[in-house]
């Protein structure tokens, strides 16, 4: 088998034609791309140009304690060169998990391209760092996660911490965190640090995190909690298809009633939705197959600070949604009227029984309809 040869310095689009695409396939991934990082259309082309011109950007990616997910959803994106170009077993400069080499010559390349790019490369880390027993519950190559980190993130021009465990510690750092797990930005405090929570992040949001720094020499805008807002910045609840019967009332009591099966929101099930914030409302996972919800199971809030230790996965969210308070969603519409306002709490609650009654006449439309196609 002919060995796949490296080309130095060459370009996004260079690397995929070599691969095999056209130009008509590196077009639509710019527009899919730029679709998800939420820019204007305008944006595209500035999207194309840089493509077109901008060498690779040097990345360099460390494991640490983690299950690998985060790589795992990368490489299975739905979009062909998301998965085969931009961090791809090719283009990444070091991934213990990915890359062919091992041992010494590992090591060497990784030295290699911190050296050379001082200062430029990007730096990703998956996984939480534990500080218990001196490092010694995480070690690579006789060197403690603590160690390898600090030297990786020293010459790194910016570094992304992929998934939950690198941003929060994730189950690592859950009570009683045994190892003593911490996040990435509890050890490296001088240089800027991209949050991508999740478990694992959706692969198409971390490619367009990689796209934005290409495209913009910088840093997408972050929340207060360092996470991109173009993915970040609206609650799975905000979008989720299920919205509709949250807002008329209607839940499914357990995951078995007749309320599950017709697609109730799962509210009153532990869905965890109305306080997480991440984009798994709107793309879809799996090839496009479905929503984490659509499978007939609530929001966990993985990409939640502390998320493992806020109690069961299926006890109701006690979060504040839409203004209000729902410490019990069977009082939902039952607003004070004086609270906000007379006009705006009677419309809001004659909206809900409009809905409610909208959707139960559409369930029993359907239900005619079946009988009619039955006789």
């Amino acid at each position: 088998m002919e060995e796949e040869k490296i080309v130095i310095n060459e370009t996004y689009l260079q690397s995929i034609e070599r691969q095999g695409y056209n130009r008509r396939d590196f077009l639509k991934f710019a527009a899919y791309i730029g679709a998800y990082m939420g820019v204007q259309s305008s944006a595209i082309g500035q999207i194309v140009k840089k493509l077109e011109t901008t060498p690779r950007l040097p990345v360099i990616w460390e494991h640490f304690q983690e299950c690998t997910c985060c790589s795992e959803s990368f490489i299975r994106s739905d979009h062909p060169i998301v998965a085969d170009i931009i961090l791809d077993k090719i283009s990444l400069d070091y991934t213990l998990t990915l890359m062919a080499a091992s041992g010494h010559q590992a090591e060497a390349a990784k030295k290699a391209t911190m050296e050379k790019y001082k200062g430029e490369y990007i730096l990703c880390v998956e996984g939480s760092i534990p500080m218990g027993d001196d490092g010694n519950y995480c070690c690579i190559g006789g060197r403690t996660a603590i160690e390898i980190l600090k030297e990786s993130a020293a010459g790194a021009k910016a570094i992304i911490a992929w998934g939950s465990c690198a941003t929060t510690g994730c189950v690592q750092a859950a009570k009683p965190n045994p190892t003593g797990a911490v996040s990435i930005d509890k050890i490296i405090t001088d240089k800027p640090i991209i949050n991508v929570p999740g478990c694992p992040p959706i692969g198409e949001v971390m490619a367009g995190i990689i796209v934005h720094v290409v495209t913009f020499g910088k840093l997408p805008e972050l929340d207060n909690a360092g996470r991109p807002k173009a993915f970040y910045s609206k609650r799975v609840h905000d979008s989720c298809y299920r919205r509709p019967y949250f807002d008329a009332g209607l839940f499914a009591e357990n995951f078995d009633d007749e309320g599950a099966k017709k697609g109730y929101c799962l509210y009153k099930v532990g869905c965890k939705g109305p306080s997480t914030y991440n984009a798994c409302g709107n793309m879809k996972w799996n090839g496009g197959v479905s929503y984490p919800i659509q499978s007939g199971h609530g929001c966990l809030g993985c990409s939640a600070k502390d998320f493992w230790d806020a109690g069961s996965f299926y006890s109701r969210d006690k979060s504040v949604v839409d203004g209000f308070i729902e410490s019990d969603s069977d009082t939902l519409g039952k607003v004070a009227l004086g609270a906000v306002g007379v006009g705006l709490a009677a419309h809001a609650v004659v909206s809900n029984f409009a809905k409610k009654d909208d959707l139960k006449r559409r369930e029993n439309q359907g239900k005619v309809n079946e009988k009619q196609l039955e006789n």
